[in-house]
């Protein structure tokens, strides 16, 4: 099975040693990681590519890493809710947009967070989706309850048949005239119909002839 993972791309050391043991352990179960700009590239702008790619998968996985950082900031300007903020990190806007569709489209969501980030909205627990806190080491997917967690997510996957063929919708041939149901032929089927019409016609003519000429 294809896995749509979104994870942001330009890492650091420690987060690009940390992704690729992810993608490790999910090939170790017969899984195949898929990320666009990362190990599959189209020419198409990127919501496209994305969203192309997501329907070939049969589940998705977020790892949300620090991209962003703000020593200083503040929240809520102005209003009565205001406060300062410090030490502030924030991951890629694309995993919240890939995990959205990923929901939207009814695939299994695996979560990975760093610790330190900032989670807001689908990156928070409590969703209808599986949420894990890990520190940026390899050594935090041995623990038992992430492996409890990949495991219970992967009974979840969709199974999806690849290479179907999709049956062309049957046009009424009731209400088509002669010339669309030529069209609608592939050559040797177009030529075949018409021979078969000069023939009925030409024995309609001699019919015709035979009793009124």
């Amino acid at each position: 099975m294809d896995i749509f993972v979104s994870v942001a791309t330009g890492l650091n050391p420690q987060q690009e040693e940390f992704v690729a043991a992810v993608e490790d352990r999910l090939r170790s179960k017969g899984l195949t990681p898929k990320t666009v700009g990362r190990n599959t590239f189209s020419p198409d702008a990127p919501l496209r590519a994305v969203t192309d790619l997501m329907r070939q998968c049969s589940g998705v996985v977020v790892i949300a890493l620090e991209r962003l950082h703000f020593p200083q900031g503040e929240e809520r300007r102005g209003t009565d809710q205001y406060r300062e903020l410090t030490d502030v990190k924030i991951p890629t806007v694309w995993n919240q947009i890939e995990a959205t569709l990923a929901y939207d489209a009814k695939l299994p969501l695996l979560v990975i967070v760093e610790p330190s980030i900032r989670k807001d909205g689908l990156l928070e627990q409590g969703n209808d989706w599986y949420v894990q806190e890990l520190s940026v080491t390899r050594s935090s997917l041995n623990s038992p309850a992430f492996s409890g967690i990949l495991e219970a997510w992967n009974d979840r996957l969709v199974d999806r048949p690849t290479d179907v063929d999709i049956p062309e919708k049957t046009p009424d041939v009731s209400k088509m005239s002669i010339g669309e149901l030529l069209s609608a032929l592939r050559p040797g089927q177009a030529w075949t119909a018409f021979a078969a019409l000069v023939a009925a016609l030409s024995g309609a003519f001699a019919l015709g002839a035979k009793f009124f000429g």
